[in-house]
């Protein structure tokens, strides 16, 4: 009977003592390398930029959303996202996984029917599959133009002419000139007519061109109405989106020099 009770006392003293020291050693793994608990919180986020294609997107026609989610942890997590009008769920993806910095999420294609004049949308996130949702608060507001709804607006603001040349150069009177524009999008994708100025005066016009995010080159056909006549030709590069024009920041001031007329430095 003793023998047995022995026993019993030392299995049991056994199990206290592995289990103590299975306890020290998540402690250690848990001192360099934490673990456990939401690896992101909904602070940690943040949305860039939403935007959908097509864009402007007309009367029934399928829609496809994509945003830039930033998230500023230092730690990755899975989140389930949602694109919201109000109280309406547009489209979802479920199960995303997102890295610290920037991250591009592309949404199934919607058969969602924006029927107001301005649509604004929200974004709703769960983290680690938990039930708490959270909206994070940055609106983007869809406005209704001739050609259908856009949200390519908010970007035309930052749109800048990183350089301009034109072929041949120098040009003499009288022959026929091609212009081409380096431009710079920090905003979103848009389409428009890009055009080229000498004060009041269109010297090149393209219509209906992508301006894609980012650097884009775009060359103009050679045109022969213009001829350079006095002393100060300035040029300003102009882009109408949806019949609006925009003046385009210039980086430097494109004017060509009477030296057999040059746009070179």
């Amino acid at each position: 009977m003793k023998k047995c009770m022995f026993i019993v006392v030392l299995i049991g003293c056994l199990f206290l003592i592995t289990a103590l020291a299975q306890a020290q050693v998540d402690k250690i793994i848990d001192r360099f390398l934490p673990r456990g608990g939401p690896e992101i919180r909904p602070e940690d986020l943040r949305i860039a930029q939403l935007e959908f294609s097509p864009d402007p997107v007309r009367e029934g026609q399928r829609i496809s959303f994509h945003i830039t989610v930033v998230n500023d942890s230092r730690n990755s997590g899975i989140i389930t996202l949602a694109v919201k009008d109000r109280d309406e769920v547009v489209t979802a993806v479920r199960d995303v996984r997102i890295n610290p910095g920037e991250n591009r999420i592309d949404f199934p294609e919607t058969n969602y029917r924006l029927s107001r004049s301005d649509t604004c949308f929200t974004l709703e996130v769960a983290i680690d599959h938990t039930r708490r949702l959270t909206e994070l608060t940055k609106e983007f507001c869809a406005r209704r133009a001739g050609s259908g709804w856009t949200l390519a607006d908010q970007g035309v603001s930052r749109l800048y002419v990183e350089d301009l040349t034109m072929n041949p150069d120098p040009v003499t009177p009288g022959q026929d000139i091609r212009f081409k524009v380096r431009l710079r999008n920090d905003g979103r994708p848009i389409r428009g007519d890009i055009r080229i100025q000498d004060k009041d005066q269109v010297v090149a016009q393209v219509e209906d061109v992508s301006i894609p995010r980012g650097y884009s080159d775009f060359q103009f056909p050679y045109t022969r109405r213009y001829t350079f006549q006095t002393l100060d030709h300035c040029f300003t590069v102009v882009v109408d989106i949806e019949r609006t024009p925009y003046p385009v920041d210039a980086a430097k001031e494109f004017c060509a020099k009477p030296m057999g007329w040059t746009l070179r430095p």
